[in-house]
């Protein structure tokens, strides 16, 4: 059965637009959008892959990463298939690129989805893996029931979408991680196939017009958009446009997809990109897909002192008490509970 999407408009040939991302794919009867997932199906938009899982998982919240949003916790983990950019170096690329639905359950409804949570004691649900974008009526649908259930919920995302499709998208989200690939327009052009400013119009979007708790990615490929220069004109934006208190996390790249000729990020890049994100004012910067217990740890703005020690995804030192530093009372940004979880690095594959 297909689910019928929003998000459209139809036009006088017959043809729809969508309206979800900013490709405004232009499709005739049967035909599917870039992401794969939007079908014209007799004069309908329908999205083919609602309730269909790529499978679940209970992860730390902190590989999606949030360092911010309810430390040390499990969050159920999901994604379907399909994607709206077409990133040459996508490291989940098996799903997001996915063309083979036959591999997707059906039977993962979304109050199905939230229950599980709760029979799990997971805090939150992320989805995750491909971009919760591209089926969007699906992530609202699951956030619903979540929210019902005193779940939140998290999206793993580039903001690639429309300002007619993101209001209500997330309206129903608690926390975002989105990745913002490289600071420059020739870099998406070519890279990504996507474009930059409305990946920034979604950020900004996120700041000053919903309560979502978000922080940012980086991935950093060497030779494409790893420059200096460029680092500290992301850094600069994010300070003027966002404020000193969004996380931003600068990861690592290893070899794969379309991008098998590129060598790993050098640890010494990622350094340095975090030195240059506090040398600009940013408060809260991590670096990941390395072991760097100094950089994925927390540190009180005002008196630098330690405040959630982590290696890799465990949890060590915790020092936030009622939202504050505990030395020197200053406010430290994110949602935080009483006591941490202790959930640490574990992986678990979940069937519902």
């Amino acid at each position: 059965m297909h689910y019928l999407g929003r998000y459209w408009k139809a036009s006088s040939d017959g043809r729809l637009q969508c309206r979800l991302c900013p490709r405004l794919c232009t499709l005739s009867e049967g035909q599917r959008g870039f992401c794969f997932v939007r079908q014209n199906l007799r004069h309908r938009m329908v999205l083919t892959t609602y309730g269909r899982s790529s499978g679940f998982c209970l992860d730390p919240i902190e590989k999606k990463p949030l360092n911010h949003f309810l430390p040390g916790t499990s969050c159920l983990s999901f994604g379907t298939a399909g994607c709206n950019l077409g990133c040459k170096f996508c490291q989940n690329w098996d799903i997001s690129k996915s063309r083979e639905f036959e591999r997707l359950s059906e039977e993962a409804t979304p109050r199905l989805i939230a229950e599980t949570a709760v029979r799990l004691g997971a805090k939150s649900i992320a989805f995750t893996y491909n971009d919760p974008v591209i089926f969007a009526e699906y992530a609202i649908d699951t956030a619903v029931e979540c929210r019902r259930l005193g779940i939140k919920t998290v999206a793993v995302t580039a903001g690639y979408i429309t300002p007619e499709a993101r209001g209500e998208f997330y309206r129903h989200m608690d926390a975002a991680n989105v990745d913002l690939k490289g600071f420059t327009e020739d870099f998406y052009n070519k890279i990504t196939l996507g474009r930059l400013q409305p990946v920034l119009d979604t950020l900004v979007y996120l700041k000053k017009e919903t309560k979502v708790w978000f922080e940012i990615t980086n991935l950093m490929i060497p030779g494409l958009n790893d420059r200096k220069e460029e680092t500290a004109d992301m850094c600069q934006w994010i300070a003027d446009h966002l404020g000193p208190d969004v996380p931003v996390h600068f990861t690592a790249f290893h070899p794969d997809y379309k991008m098998t000729d590129r060598p790993r990020t050098p640890f010494e890049t990622l350094k340095e990109a975090r030195a240059i994100a506090l040398s600009k004012g940013l408060h809260y910067v991590y670096t990941g897909n390395v072991h760097d217990p100094g950089g994925s740890s927390t540190y009180c703005p005002n008196c630098r002192e330690l405040l959630i020690e982590r290696d890799w995804f465990v949890l060590g030192g915790y020092h936030v008490h009622d939202n504050a530093c505990k030395f020197c009372n200053t406010p430290i940004a994110g949602v935080f509970e009483k006591v941490p979880g202790n959930w640490g690095a574990k992986r678990v594959p979940v069937q519902l």
